[in-house]
């Protein structure tokens, strides 16, 4: 796990699920976290069965932190991106945590959609520093009303 951002905070830092197998695309991704000052720890797991193991707090994860936010890669080894949003969304705890899927083609968003399956929010790989600080700050309203999370400027 990174602890990133700055120190100043109300509340703690924002716990983020990064699902991707490509470790670039994961650099990218904490890089954009960082240059937006979030303040934020992310954990990385790189399958879908790690996925499932730490949203289950399983195996080698049994004390993982709850996320407030996955960010899910569709296309995983072991287990379909897919697969572990349907996982999410069927169980009655975790269906409340925001998904957003990070992909690489658009043509993703029309089969998830297709399937019922229910996510905040889609974004096309690489990831834009601005798109993705622009979505932390809306989904940032839902989290306020249940918890304290830190300022993004």
């Amino acid at each position: 796990m990174q602890s990133l951002g700055s120190s100043s905070t109300v509340g703690r830092p924002m716990e983020i699920l990064l699902v991707e197998d490509d470790l670039d695309d994961a650099g990218m991704t904490i890089d954009a976290l960082k240059q937006g000052h979030v303040r934020c720890r992310v954990s990385l797991v790189r399958d879908g069965e790690e996925a499932t193991e730490f949203l289950r707090r399983e195996g080698k994860f049994l004390h993982a932190p709850q996320p407030d936010l996955i960010l899910l890669d569709l296309q995983l080894p072991k287990k379909e991106g897919r697969e572990v949003l349907a996982d999410v969304r069927s169980d009655e705890f975790l269906r409340r945590v925001p998904v957003v899927v990070l992909t690489s083609s658009p043509a993703h968003r029309e089969i998830v959609e297709s399937e019922g399956l229910h996510v905040d929010s889609y974004l096309i790989k690489p990831v834009d520093i601005g798109q993705f600080i622009d979505l932390v700050r809306r989904l940032r309203r839902f989290w306020l009303a249940d918890v304290v999370l830190p300022k993004l400027d």
